[in-house]
Order: C-alpha cells, then structure tokens, then sequence
C-alpha cells in the first residue's frame, strides 16, 4: 500500500510519514512539490495527505487528479479552508496543528488503518 505525503515543510513531512507508518504501516511517497506529486501519482495509491500551499503552487490540481482517480485524500494544511476553490471545500481537512486522532480518522474513514 502506497500513501502520498505532499508536504514541503520537512519536519512536518517527517512527522506524517511517521504516523502513516504507525496508523497503517504503509509505505510513504513523500513529495515537497506538485511536480514531484505529478511523479509519485502516476503509480496508484491507497490515500494521500496534501498540504494546501507548497513551494510551487497549491495542490488542487493533485487533489483533481486524485478526485478523478478515485484516490482518497484529506487536506491537511494551515491555509483556511474558506481559500480553497469551491470545488474541493467538501474535501476531508484537518487544520494545522493537528492531533493524531484527526489522522487517524480521516484514514480510517478512506479505509486504511
């Protein structure tokens, strides 16, 4: 099982990917950029966690792709969700800084854990 971890901020990314270990003992693919999550979905994936604002842009064209994909996946970003494109504002999200019981929901709820 492969789990996307969009997260440019590296200790933020090492914290996820850590969790994602203990939650599902799944293997990470962890991106700091779309282009590098551009790559990483290409091959399927069980879930993905995405930050919101990134070093090359905000991830909503993942999160399309992903959508389109049938790939479950939860925001978890400090930007408020009121800045996301309409389109996404149903996406599951967890505001930065989060507990691990947020994770593990919202995993659970895609079925993996």
């Amino acid at each position: 099982m492969r789990i996307l971890i969009l997260e440019d901020d590296p200790f933020i990314a090492t914290d996820l990917e850590m969790l994602v270990d203990d939650i599902a003992g799944a293997v990470s693919v962890v991106s700091a950029s779309i282009a590098g999550a551009r790559v990483a979905i290409a091959d399927e994936l069980a879930f993905a966690i995405l930050d919101v604002d990134l070093v090359d842009g905000k991830s909503f064209e993942i999160a399309d792709a992903l959508t389109a994909q049938a790939t479950p996946f939860v925001f978890v970003s400090g930007s408020p969700r009121e800045q996301m494109p309409e389109r996404l504002r149903a996406a599951p999200f967890i505001a930065k800084p989060f507990r691990l019981y947020e994770l593990q929901a919202a995993m659970r709820a895609a079925g993996i854990g």
